[in-house]
């Protein structure tokens, strides 16, 4: 809060009374702190407890819970601060218009970090979210589905400190590439001409009506075995979350355009030998 002193020469001295309000709690938070130092006889601690209980609403431990958690969830997963960040200011919009009332807090949460990882960038599909918060798949995606009709239909925000929602469609498989090669450890120009590589297959429709999870690790497991980089469909089916023969399956499809996929740069380097090794995995 803001107050204003008058000072010496006469004018207005505005000032700062306590801390700065957070935009992510409800009510004025003016609360008063207790001071620690009470000569050690611990009645400091107790007055502390008791007013913390009195001060904050229901409403905002609540509140303060879910970003706890929210919190928890993406440190467990890796999230950057400002896509955790980016999850709270969506809960506080839904809890602001009460639009998923009867959801459990779980599957709100979920599906909060599941829509700011879009918004970041940074996208995690359905299964890893479903695995780090343990709600199954169905719930969050009736849940994301109510949560986005929801920022859609909200106007643009006044204040650049609030959130604006911009739709970002489904995650596509060049969005998985980069995180699925750093896990395995390969080399940055493996995730360049494997993103190539299926922005070729979309255009072509080698791989149409497979998953971006699908079309991302088929990809991989493609550019990874004609460079002889040893990684197995079963090393990327565990980084991705598919199995090993749904790979191999839509690495078929690959193998059976590979003439119009690879290009030909991509051997005159001799970091890719298209037949010698593409032809035994098929």
């Amino acid at each position: 809060e803001w107050r204003t002193f008058a000072n010496d020469e006469g004018g207005d001295d505005p000032s700062r009374v306590g801390a700065a309000s957070n935009p992510l709690l409800n009510g004025n938070q003016l609360e008063t702190m207790i001071s620690g130092q009470d000569g050690g006889s611990g009645r400091a601690r107790e007055l502390a407890k008791a007013q913390s209980r009195s001060a904050q609403n229901k409403n905002d431990r609540n509140l303060l819970s879910a970003y706890k958690d929210i919190g928890s969830m993406g440190d467990a997963i890796g999230l950057t601060k400002i896509v955790c960040d980016t999850a709270r200011q969506i809960y506080k919009k839904v809890d602001d218009n009460k639009a998923l009332k009867g959801k459990s807090h779980e599957s709100i949460i979920a599906a909060c970090i599941f829509i700011a990882c879009r918004q970041c960038h940074v996208p995690r599909t359905f299964k890893e979210i479903c695995a780090l918060t343990r709600v199954p798949k169905k719930e969050i995606g009736r849940v994301f589905k109510t949560l986005e009709k929801m920022l859609n239909d909200e106007p643009v925000p006044q204040s650049s400190n609030e959130l604006q929602y911009q739709s970002s469609g489904s995650t596509n498989a060049q969005d998985l590439m980069v995180r699925f090669c750093n896990r395995l450890g390969l080399p940055p120009f493996i995730q360049a001409w494997s993103a190539d590589l299926v922005k070729s297959a979309a255009d072509l429709g080698t791989l149409a009506g497979r998953s971006p999870i699908s079309i991302a690790a088929a990809g991989i497991f493609f550019v990874s075995a004609m460079c002889k980089v040893p990684k197995t469909g079963k090393d990327i089916a565990e980084v991705a979350g598919v199995s090993d023969g749904t790979i191999r399956n839509a690495y078929k499809l690959l193998y059976q355009d590979r003439e119009k996929l690879v290009k030909q740069e991509w051997l005159a380097n001799g970091r890719g030998n298209l037949v010698s090794r593409l032809i035994l995995l098929y």
